[in-house]
């Protein structure tokens, strides 16, 4: 059978987190009667690897990430992950759905994530889990493994000490994170050479993947947003709040600026984003493997909120899609990071995710894109 461009979401911390009346997912087979219905066939979750191998009967209380956000929970929480993560993963297969794992190392209480002090340690971490899913007879619905989420971000990873110590968000590519990666995925592979295994990136700078081998991994999970290029431009141009992004006010300043900014400049910010799709697409080919996205093509922080409309965001996201096919480097891709369905404004399209997701089956891609390994898992 041809490959074909996977349509997969992003539903990370939210499928366990937002169980409460009116969250999205309190009701686990509508949620995804209605991912099927929209032609998803695949969806990246968080599997929260540090609490399963800690604990995985224990019931964990979450703090938040953001309050602004509406991805997860904009409170504390309470979760027990066992069993209800292999239900969920047994669920998806009910309806079809693969399963990509990742982990945004959410924190609890006792900030367990911290006892990450190797990567070894994350690696140990990572095999509880696969061993779970394969005493419940459910290692075959899972797509690949991303060991974290936008490594190496200090919000996602801050075990992790990055040399120099400066260097910031996205620098996947420094001598100790490389080591790092490479440590943890021998590791995993080790324990399971079947599943496909990468880490995630958010890095607009596509120099390093010139000057740095992956072939460790089997895939680029690589996020980008036109908002984030050229030097996050777009939000320079809509402001920054002095609080950071996740932040109420920073919700402000994109009622206020957003879509005036992208008016003014409609033309200049698609074909901005078109040139950020095919440079990455560019620097897979420099690697030699293919690439998956799951958080795109627009921009980063969005919600149901006022003067927040969503057609230029779906417009934008569209662009976004249908150059990522053209390239015929995208072996899995999302539609935007609001695939889910507590974004009821985008949600709600069932019309405009399906002609994304069928167009992406209608691109038939090179057998050589992928190794044995991911292929094996396609089926």
């Amino acid at each position: 059978m041809a490959l074909h461009t996977i349509p997969i979401t992003m539903w990370d911390f939210s499928w366990i987190e937002r169980r409460w009346s009116g969250g999205g997912f309190e009701d686990w087979d509508q949620a995804l009667k209605e991912l099927k219905e929209r032609g998803y066939e695949a969806v990246r979750i968080d599997a929260f690897p540090h609490l399963i191998a800690k604990d995985k009967d224990k019931e964990w209380l979450l703090l938040p990430v953001w309050y602004s956000n509406d991805w997860g929970s904009p409170y504390l929480n309470r979760i027990s992950l066992y069993p209800a993560f292999p239900q969920f993963v047994a669920k998806c297969r009910e309806y079809g759905i693969k399963v990509a794992l990742s982990t945004w190392y959410r924190e609890d209480e006792e900030n367990i994530r911290m006892e990450i002090t190797c990567p070894e340690k994350m690696a140990e971490n990572w095999i509880a889990v696969l061993r779970l899913l394969q005493a419940e007879g459910l290692l075959d619905s899972i797509l690949y493994v991303d060991l974290c989420n936008e490594w190496p971000g200090d919000l996602w990873a801050p075990y992790f000490q990055n040399h120099p110590r400066d260097a910031g968000w996205g620098t996947w590519y420094t001598e100790t994170s490389m080591e790092y990666m490479q440590k943890a995925v021998r590791c995993v592979r080790e324990a399971f050479p079947e599943i496909p295994l990468c880490f995630s990136f958010d890095n607009a700078c596509l120099r390093y993947y010139y000057q740095h081998r992956l072939d460790f991994m089997d895939l680029i999970e690589h996020h980008i947003w036109m908002a984030k290029l050229n030097d996050g431009e777009f939000y320079q141009e809509v402001g920054n709040a002095k609080d950071g992004r996740y932040t109420e006010e920073a919700y402000h300043l994109l009622v206020h600026n957003a879509l005036r900014c992208y008016e003014e400049r409609p033309v200049y910010w698609k074909k901005l984003l078109q040139n950020g799709v095919r440079d990455l697409a560019a620097a897979s080919v420099a690697q030699g493997l293919p690439l998956a996205t799951t958080e795109c093509w627009g921009i980063v922080d969005y919600k149901d909120y006022p003067m927040l409309p969503w057609d230029w965001m779906k417009d934008l996201c569209s662009l976004g899609v249908k150059t990522a096919l053209e390239t015929n480097r995208w072996i899995l891709a999302g539609t935007s990071n609001f695939a889910a369905p507590q974004f009821t404004g985008m949600w709600r399209d069932v019309a405009w995710h399906k002609q994304l997701t069928d167009e992406m089956r209608k691109v038939v891609l090179p057998d050589s894109l992928v190794n044995d390994r991911l292929r094996a898992r396609l089926k």
